[in-house]
């Protein structure tokens, strides 16, 4: 995922790559809630109430080492608020992290799950900016949405309009939002203009696809050979691709006959790296940019000289947990984002990728198709 890694667990949460951690509570006691419950309950009073949540204690195998078990929740502060779990995607990133692979890992034990939608069930004394009633979504990376309830801080959430598709918000703050500042921040797009991508069916690049169509942007859209390529072809096609080829034709002197329809694309987004992010950046126009976000392939990203010297394109990383800590202090700018990204899904021109919903209960079978190959569906647990 990018792209890539959004709720604390249920006090606190510490990233490895971080010194200052986010909180109430100090790691210790993180980790005291989680192992001397019986202890809690005379330390801090019993809590509040109990939530059903998918725990990891070790890193590994997701499918080892993730199980579902009923955690206390502490009582609400007068900054917190009580939300219900609405819904909430498995994502790469999520994968990643219960691994131990991903750039920042929370401490353990920890509840999985960076992304998704909450209603405001309850909210303490000193909360301004929420109402009871509110859908929320994370700010950052790390709460912990694959669980049933949670209290958190007010200053961690933020609200979303709740008239819009529930999946269309449960997947709100990860993939559009990457699409979106990709699509903004690295080239100055007019309508007409051209964007390359591989990953064009993952989440990232079918939110490309309807961000570029909104604003009469073309796109040429990479996917792997497969079965069922023409079926996949149509689908992205009906969002607003321009054009889906598959890899090999960018190897091939026919896609010169693509840029008789569309011109040569000023930006290429790399989700994939290897053999993929080189030939998206042997089509790219002199002095363009390939932004790379992910790295499905698990092979390095290698630049040719030539397009270096004789091309001048740029080569730049974007990860979308970097960009909301970077304006953690003006929230203004991801509000923005939200609410253009908002007003695109009740226009019709922003939908959800392809949904397969799972209760929580059998989060098992979610987490095992989530790392299939050639997955077109993203699981949602539904609470």
């Amino acid at each position: 995922m990018p792209s890539v890694a959004m709720w604390l667990p249920f006090y606190k949460i510490c990233f490895k790559s971080q010194t200052a951690c986010r909180g109430r509570f100090t790691a210790a006691l993180l980790q005291m809630s989680w192992h001397k419950a019986n202890a809690n309950a005379s330390r801090f009073g019993h809590s509040a109430q109990t939530c059903r949540a998918l725990l990891y204690r070790r890193h590994g195998d997701p499918a080892q080492v993730v199980q579902l078990e009923d955690v206390d929740m502490p009582s609400i502060g007068p900054k917190d608020v009580l939300v219900k779990i609405l819904a909430a995607p498995i994502n790469p990133s999520d994968i990643n992290m219960i691994q131990g692979t991903y750039a920042i890992l929370p401490d353990l034990p920890a509840v999985g799950g960076n992304e998704g939608v909450a209603q405001v069930v309850e909210i303490g004394s000193r909360v301004k900016s929420l109402k009871i009633g509110d859908w929320v979504i994370p700010k950052d990376a790390g709460l912990g949405t694959w669980r049933t309830k949670a209290v958190l801080a007010e200053e961690d959430i933020i609200a979303l309009p709740n008239d819009i598709p529930l999946l269309s918000a449960a997947t709100l703050g990860v993939n559009p939002c990457t699409a979106f500042r990709m699509l903004s921040d690295f080239e100055d797009l007019k309508p007409g203009d051209t964007v390359i991508q591989n990953a064009a069916n993952s989440g990232v690049g079918q939110a490309v696809i309807q961000i570029a169509a909104a604003r009469s942007i073309n796109t040429i859209n990479v996917v792997r050979d497969r079965p069922e390529f023409t079926q996949l072809s149509d689908r992205l096609k009906a969002i607003g691709a321009t054009h889906v080829i598959k890899e090999e034709m960018l190897r091939r002197p026919e896609i010169k006959q693509l840029f008789k329809s569309c011109p040569k694309p000023k930006l290429a987004l790399n989700g994939v790296g290897g053999k993929s992010a080189t030939e998206l950046l042997r089509h790219l126009q002199v002095g363009g940019s390939m932004v790379t976000y992910g790295g499905m392939a698990k092979q390095p990203v290698t630049v040719p000289v030539s397009a270096l010297i004789f091309k001048d394109v740029k080569v730049r990383g974007f990860w979308v947990t970097q960009w909301k800590r970077d304006h953690s202090n003006d929230e203004s700018k991801f509000r923005a984002m939200l609410d253009e990204l908002c007003s695109l899904i009740k226009q019709g021109k922003l939908t959800a990728p392809l949904c397969t919903e799972v209760g929580l209960q059998d989060y098992s079978q979610a987490v095992d198709a989530a790392m299939q190959p050639f997955t077109s569906a993203k699981q949602i647990l539904i609470m």
